[in-house]
């Protein structure tokens, strides 16, 4: 159902009317519904929302039909502060929802956390799956953890930054581009996580990736890699900005070595918000692409 009550009053670039999807546990989950024609789903990450592919939305809308959730905790959506927030709850999630919404066949599109998410519901539904596109992600475990990162993980000390301080959702305004981020740009992405209580979900992100088996969602993911094999014939296109901290090119070249036959864009200058530093050059693919998928001219 379209709820206009979720909607910002002003935030550029996003002209959308977001709706609503009721969790098994009872909380509201925003997500953009917008255009008609074959699918294209977007799973965001940490800590962006569905602003993140407002440009790829409006660029795809007149032909395709557009579905691009804040995952529990993020953006729009209901901020519970006594939700587990792991990554087993944000994939059933996300599978209810394109349940609910009937999503037979679609486009997925990733992006850092949605990586493990959307890849999470792809695997276990290869059919469902027309084609992949990856940006700047993971979906497999990795002993690679950017120092940025793992101190925001330190007891104490990480809630006080990331929650308190906001140096999580903040920081990653400057340093996830090499643009510089118009203000009014920065500030929506930054709309959402105004608040100790609203950061919530920015910092359990940052707490539930699993580095060692002991991790509770160590084997969720282990799972979710184990299920890309279902998914490796399946059409995929790889854009990659080359200057992310985060997902370096050690994940770019994981990616490229479990999907051979996946087509590869590198953008050196990029950096991780590849759809901020290198739109025009990724618009140049991306939707040839998509069409290319569903068997449309």
């Amino acid at each position: 159902m379209r709820s206009d009550r979720n909607k910002p009053s002003s935030l550029t670039e996003y002209p959308f009317a977001p709706e609503t999807f009721i969790t098994a546990a009872g909380h509201r989950l925003s997500y953009v519904d917008e255009g008609k024609g074959p699918a294209v789903v977007m799973a965001h990450g940490n800590p962006s929302w569905s602003y993140l592919y407002r440009n790829l939305i409006t660029a795809l809308w007149t032909e395709h039909r557009c579905i691009a959730p804040d995952h529990l905790g993020c953006g729009l959506s209901d901020k519970p502060q006594d939700w587990p927030y792991r990554l087993r709850g944000h994939i059933d999630n996300f599978t209810a929802l394109l349940d609910q919404l009937r999503i037979e066949r679609c486009v997925l599109v990733v992006h850092d956390w949605g990586g493990a998410i959307g890849m999470g519901w792809a695997g276990q539904h290869p059919e469902r799956v027309a084609g992949l596109v990856v940006l700047n992600t993971a979906a497999f475990p990795s002993k690679h953890l950017a120092w940025r990162i793992a101190v925001c993980r330190w007891p104490f000390l990480g809630a006080l930054l990331v929650r308190g301080l906001n140096g999580f959702a903040w920081p990653a305004t400057f340093m996830a581009v090499q643009k510089t981020m118009r203000p009014e740009i920065k500030a929506a992405f930054l709309h959402p996580y105004d608040s100790w209580a609203n950061r919530i979900a920015v910092h359990r992100f940052v707490q539930d990736i699993p580095m060692r088996p002991s991790h509770p969602s160590w084997d969720t993911l282990a799972e979710v890699e184990a299920s890309l094999e279902r998914l490796r014939h399946k059409p995929m296109l790889i854009c990659w900005g080359g200057q992310d901290f985060c997902f370096n090119n050690h994940f770019y070249g994981e990616w490229r070595r479990r999907f051979p036959q996946a087509e590869s864009c590198y953008f050196p200058a990029a950096g991780h918000y590849v759809l901020e530093d290198a739109l025009p050059e990724v618009l140049k693919v991306l939707p040839g692409f998509v069409k290319k998928c569903h068997g449309l001219k």
